[in-house]
């Protein structure tokens, strides 16, 4: 069910990462759909940003986890109208068992960075980050990220 969000949107995603391995995921719809992915999803009313990036998770892995640091702000404007914003948070698996949301994804896997640098299906946000994270290094990038979005600005800080 789409929820009416206005013309401002606010997401939240987690980047979890155990035993060197990311939590990926594989959205069955969207721009996203068939590559690798960090959960992510929209905020709820009442919800702050991190608290929606935990439960994101939890939702779409049925891993628990807890924030440990704030490490991206992925920001754009679709179509000129609206403003799609999502704040990327790195956390810490704390509990649960792995197991895939059958209503929106087709798969999830804890993934090897090297095993996702490789994969021709990895989203181009998860390829800065494993970089980003790697070299600790906080930049901005104003990529393209393909026609499907239709974004009219995009910027990725990272």
């Amino acid at each position: 069910m789409r929820k009416n969000r206005s013309n401002v949107w606010l997401a939240a995603a987690g980047i979890v990462i155990k035993d060197e391995k990311w939590l990926v995921v594989k959205k069955k719809y969207g721009g996203l759909k068939g590559l690798w992915s960090i959960p992510a999803g929209f905020v709820n009313e009442g919800e702050t940003v991190d608290d929606a990036a935990v439960r994101e998770v939890a939702e779409e892995t049925g891993i628990r986890t807890r924030v440990i640091d704030i490490v991206g702000i992925r920001t754009g404007v679709i179509s000129e109208t609206i403003s799609d914003n999502m704040v990327v948070f790195l956390l810490e698996e704390i509990g649960g068992q792995l197991l895939a949301q059958e209503e929106e994804l087709e798969a999830v896997a804890y993934k090897t960075k090297e095993e996702l640098a490789e994969d021709p299906n990895t989203s181009m946000m998860v390829h800065l980050f494993l970089k980003q994270l790697q070299e600790k290094s906080f930049q901005t990038l104003t990529p393209n990220p393909g026609d499907v979005f239709k974004y009219s600005s995009y910027k990725i800080f990272y």
